[in-house]
């Protein structure tokens, strides 16, 4: 593969797969070194066959982990073999591209049950286009890793699952049929019960994640045709409009550091957590996280009838006043003097501000990191966009932002894009993919992750 084709191959299904990661130059190299091979300083070093004189820097903010350098010496070997291919079908060889990201996922987890768990991934595949009675499917699997003894009785998997019968013994959320590595029927596992651990993973598959561990990997059909895969209790894998995605869940979060050093990640997590569950909800959201020094400008975006912090109020009072100050129409400063020149609780009754009074009751000075992820869901949900200050402050829910002249794009994405100036925004599309922003140290916004 020349080095041309090399660039691309890695830009178009490397970096996709690993949030937050981009070329970071090449580096001298020698037929004694790996095509695949961990860098200095949070980096992958990677070259197409062993004898090149150069390997490619793919690097991002939070070190690679073993399964994802196992991932990408999977892809690169099984592309070399597909490079020489050429003159092929590009449909067919399109074809056997998705095949080998697929294989090199489930073999970067686990090598003595990948055939098992890529039939089980084809037959739920068959399902997402069929319905059963009227309806969309829900499966759950189990495949345990463990040794399994020889059974020349067994139930195969590739014998029952696309049986009519199947599609009513699980529903992926509590209940799942499990099979050993070989594909043979073991049991029915109900979810009710299951130990508390740390996950991280949609919320309605929480219990999911915590039930597989290193030994055992459980995978999904969603009602609306996704495939999840489960391993070392979180969401590893999806695939989401026929495309596989890599959830790295640290790497998302630590960008959501966005280089400020007195955020704390218990925050940044929710948030996260809340993103995510959105984004597994098909529901649409933006979520905003503002660096400390920004508050006071972001402000200028929300009006006063969304602020659901007294302390907000009293700086967004601040800024009408001094904004009053500039105006040439007399009348018209005096009218906005007027409305903020009370009190945060006599400002809400007299504008009539029963959503803001509502949700304020509702959340009861508790921050976003303190609340329940199921009532995050759902207030990020409302139509508008949640603030959250540096330190957790909620400053508003479903707000509707003021977005600057010559925005483009939906009023979501204008809305993100205008409030990633002042810390890192986040979109929820309604087709679940998470979209985050920043701007970088010349005030330009760029998008800094893309997920789903």
């Amino acid at each position: 593969m020349d080095k041309i084709k090399f660039y691309e191959f890695v830009n178009k299904l490397i970096i996709p797969l690993f949030t937050g990661s981009y070329i970071a130059g090449e580096t001298e190299s020698s037929s004694r070194d790996l095509e695949v091979a961990l860098g200095k300083g949070n980096s992958v070093l990677l070259k197409p066959v062993k004898t090149d004189e150069y390997r490619i820097i793919l690097k991002r903010g939070q070190p690679f982990k073993s399964f994802e350098v196992n991932l990408i010496r999977a892809i690169l070997e099984e592309m070399v073999e597909l490079n020489n291919l050429d003159g092929q079908n590009p449909i067919y060889l399109q074809k056997l591209q998705d095949f080998i990201i697929e294989k090199a996922l489930i073999e970067s987890i686990t090598d003595n049950a990948t055939d098992t768990i890529i039939g089980i991934i084809s037959c739920l595949e068959r399902w997402s286009a069929r319905t059963y009675e009227g309806s969309n499917v829900t499966m759950g699997i189990f495949v345990n890793l463990t040794s399994s003894p020889e059974n020349e009785d067994a139930v195969l998997y590739s014998d029952i699952v696309e049986h009519d019968f199947f599609a009513r013994l699980t529903d992926g959320i509590s209940s799942f049929i499990e099979f050993d590595r070989r594909g043979h029927l073991m049991s029915y596992v109900n979810l009710k019960k299951t130990k508390s651990a740390p996950t991280v993973s949609p919320f309605m598959y929480d219990r999911v994640a915590r039930s597989c561990n290193d030994k055992r990997v459980g995978i999904v059909l969603t009602f609306t045709g996704d495939i999840l895969i489960f391993y070392a209790r979180q969401l590893m894998f999806a695939k989401r409009n026929g495309k596989w995605c890599v959830y790295s869940h640290d790497e998302v979060i630590r960008l959501l550091y966005n280089n400020v050093s007195y955020t704390t990640k218990e925050i940044r997590r929710a948030i996260y957590n809340t993103a995510l569950d959105c984004s597994f909800d098909y529901k649409g959201a933006c979520i905003v996280y503002l660096n400390k020094d920004k508050t006071k400008e972001a402000l200028k975006h929300i009006d006063g009838a969304d602020i659901l912090s007294e302390e907000h109020f009293e700086i967004k009072k601040e800024i009408e006043f001094e904004e009053a100050e500039k105006l040439y129409n007399l009348q018209y400063a005096k009218r906005i003097k007027d409305d903020y020149d009370c009190s945060y609780e006599e400002f809400l009754e007299r504008n009539n501000c029963i959503k803001t009074k509502a949700i304020s009751k509702i959340i009861s000075g508790r921050k976003f990191h303190e609340l329940d992820r199921t009532l995050l869901a759902e207030l990020v949900a409302i139509d508008g966009a949640i603030v959250v200050d540096y330190d957790g402050t909620i400053i508003a829910a479903g707000a509707i932002i003021k977005i600057e002249a010559g925005s483009l794009g939906g009023g979501r994405l204008a809305a993100t894009k205008s409030m990633a100036k002042y810390g890192v925004a986040i979109k929820v599309s309604q087709d679940g993919i998470m979209q985050g922003f920043s701007a970088d140290k010349h005030g330009k916004v760029k998008q800094i992750f893309n997920v789903g």
